[in-house]
């Protein structure tokens, strides 16, 4: 009998999330029926390539099509243009993207059908700037919406009222003809709407709400991006905008369906699985405090659980920067949980982004257990002195925790796995 790995168990309860989240399968279950005239397919996200690939081959008809996704993470397609751009900050090539897909739509009937795949990291790749403002203005927004510690729903509300595209505008831009979105969301409690600051979905957010936020977060923005948003120019348009009538939209795949699907492969590896929840959200460090002393409750008092057990828990928590150190929402929290673990034998843990890559680097997130922090200790490295700094990547690079699946094609959030034995 080979012996149990604790970090091949956590790495499959992984794979088994982004599975189930495989955009051919949850597309060939939502298709829209094919119209009379042209079917154009459009889409922005860290999945839309391999959203428009798995479409070319489940769809009949002709297409035509363009969708932008990150740097890297392109996807060989026939007949739809894959475009990469930067993310999370926005460049040039993603406000050219937007430029071509505003165009794509222009000129179009009510025989025709655009299809848009959406998934998270959408909003960075489509940087499109009201009048009057530029595409430095979308970066020096962006910036301060990453450094800021806003929950994902607020930062999509205020980028949504400084942009062309974002908002419901690309879907009202292709009136007349019918719009049907496939989202894969990353947003905490799945509002389509708020999936890259919905370019094809409008929502009720108003430039009240954002105004709202940029205060609460004590976010600098610059002088021309508040002038604007203080303006009736900034309004989005209204869910019972006419122009969305007939339209169709589907959350294809979310936290939720990855984190039953993490479980069930728990449950298949003989080892009960709980989820905590699937739209966890708060200060990445205090969010892993929690998760320790969880963790630490299961291991000690074998309550409100019975071990062996695996903890699951999603959603999008937050990192207000307070140092320019290397990390992500993902190894953030996991350092803070080693933090709280430390010393505990039989608890270990994963914590990695389903798209593949967590912050600025090429890991999706890291491995932790109770021997975490005393190996750094002897790799000359200071747990809690990284953390402070913003620099959980550096630290589990120290120890080759860090974990690098690549890029997954799939975007559903976080997802945190505590083992238990």
């Amino acid at each position: 009998m080979t012996e149990f790995d604790p970090k091949t168990f956590l790495t499959s309860i992984f794979n088994a999330a982004v599975a189930a989240a495989d955009p051919e399968r949850t597309i060939r279950d939502h298709l829209p029926a094919e119209p009379k005239g042209r079917t154009i397919v459009i889409g922005a996200g860290k999945g839309s390539a391999q959203m428009a690939a798995a479409f070319e081959k489940v769809w009949d008809g002709p297409i035509e099509g363009l969708v932008v996704t990150r740097y890297g993470y392109g996807a060989k397609c026939e007949r739809i243009e894959i475009i990469e751009a930067a993310h999370p900050v926005p460049d040039a090539a993603g406000l050219e993207a937007s430029r071509r897909l505003l165009e794509k739509v222009q000129r179009l009937t009510a025989d025709d059908l655009v299809v848009a795949l959406i998934s998270g990291g959408g909003s960075a790749l489509l940087p499109s700037p009201a009048s009057g403002l530029t595409l430095a203005d979308e970066i020096a927004v962006n910036e301060a919406l990453l450094a800021s510690g806003a929950p994902i729903a607020a930062m999509n509300t205020i980028r949504k009222h400084l942009s062309t595209i974002k908002g419901g505008r690309l879907a009202a831009a292709a009136h007349p003809a019918k719009v049907a979105s496939l989202v894969v969301s990353d947003i905490p409690g799945d509002n389509p709407a708020l999936v890259a600051s919905g370019p094809t979905v409008p929502d009720t957010g108003s430039r009240e709400d954002a105004l709202a936020s940029i205060a609460a977060y004590g976010m600098k923005l610059p002088a021309s991006v508040m002038s604007h948003i203080n303006s009736a120019a900034a309004d989005a348009p209204r869910p019972d905008d006419p122009r969305f009538v007939g339209n169709e939209v589907h959350l294809i795949a979310s936290a939720g369906v990855s984190l039953e699907a993490a479980a069930a492969e728990a449950r298949r590896q003989g080892i009960e699985a709980v989820i905590l929840s699937d739209s966890i959200e708060g200060e990445a460090r205090e969010v892993g405090g929690v998760h320790a002393a969880i963790a630490r409750e299961v291991a000690t008092r074998n309550r409100p659980f019975q071990k062996p057990v695996l903890i699951l828990s999603g959603g999008e928590t937050t990192v207000t920067l307070r140092a320019k150190g290397k990390g992500g929402r993902n190894s953030e929290f996991l350092l803070a949980f080693a933090i709280g673990i430390s010393g505990m034998e039989g608890v270990h843990a994963l914590a990695a982004d389903t798209d593949g890559i967590d912050g600025s680097e090429d890991n999706a997130g890291a491995f932790a257990d109770g021997s975490t922090v005393s190996r750094m200790r002897t790799a000359g490295i200071d747990a809690k002195a990284m953390l402070a700094g913003n620099n959980a990547w550096t630290a589990f690079n120290a120890v080759g925790d860090l974990f690098v699946p690549g890029p997954t094609g799939t975007n559903v959030n976080d997802l945190r796995a505590i083992l238990i034995r």
